[in-house]
């Protein structure tokens, strides 16, 4: 994962977006890597691959540096455009390699913006579209096999696994929890998580869904700096609610 600096955008329109694929796709051309899923959000975006010729670092370095002087010529700015080092983890498994890839295909309907059908720019769309068009990444027919060696069948699979919901949060979410939720975004969050959920922001006062309000209180608590008082108000509960949820003795 790379994110903006301070948090910024890093893509601004429609052709910052493709001209980082286009970066992607040219850098990986001599297979110095496997490219497996990516989705580019505003200020973030995430890429799952798998080291061929060169080392993660290089392989990341010379794609920063590529679509980094395409920004700052374009814009007109200087100074770094991406925030610290890259955040990545190990996947060693099939398994885990799936559950990645589902996360980070719905990294848009979590946040809220599109679902991922819809959305132009994950690697959603050259999964869905393989038996109609020539794809630019090969070894998507790699992760299909994983399902079925009929494509239609693994497609559908595909599809129907990717539209399971998976609580889980990888590595590269915990380590940027301090700056993940803010004043600014999350209003957006919170909607994703409902959107998700197939919720309204109403319907977690219900009996029924005290397990999902309950969670959402977590991981705003866990992932913001937001005091109770805010997402008490933000997600129209009580305060007194906040706290017994987050486990705090009160006043």
């Amino acid at each position: 994962m790379l994110r903006g600096n301070e948090r910024k955008d890093i893509f601004i329109d429609k052709e910052d977006k493709g001209k980082f694929i286009k970066i992607v796709i040219k850098k990986k051309a001599d297979e110095a890597f496997k490219l497996y899923a990516y989705c580019i959000m505003n200020n973030h975006l995430h890429l799952v691959i798998k080291e061929q010729k060169e080392p993660i670092s290089r392989i990341v370095k010379k794609i920063a540096t590529s679509y980094a002087y395409y920004f700052n010529k374009k814009h007109k700015r200087v100074g770094h455009l991406f925030q610290d080092r890259y955040k990545s983890e190990t996947i060693e498994d099939e398994p885990y390699l799936l559950s990645v890839i589902r996360y980070v295909h719905n990294n848009p309907e979590k946040a809220g913006i599109a679902k991922k059908e819809k959305y132009k720019w994950s690697s959603y769309s050259n999964y869905i579209d393989i038996l109609n068009h020539h794809t630019e990444i090969p070894e998507i027919k790699e992760i299909l096999e994983i399902f079925s060696l009929n494509t239609k069948k693994a497609l559908k699979e595909f599809i129907d696994y990717g539209n399971k919901y998976e609580e889980k949060n990888f590595l590269e979410m915990k380590e940027t929890i301090e700056s993940e939720i803010d004043e600014e975004n999350v209003n957006e969050y919170i909607n994703g998580y409902l959107k998700s959920r197939n919720l309204k922001k109403e319907e977690l006062k219900k009996r029924e869904h005290t397990k999902q309000k309950e969670d959402l209180i977590q991981q705003l608590k866990k992932r913001s700096n937001l005091s109770k008082r805010k997402i008490a108000i933000l997600i129209g509960v009580n305060r007194e609610t906040v706290r017994r949820v987050s486990k705090e003795p009160s006043p």
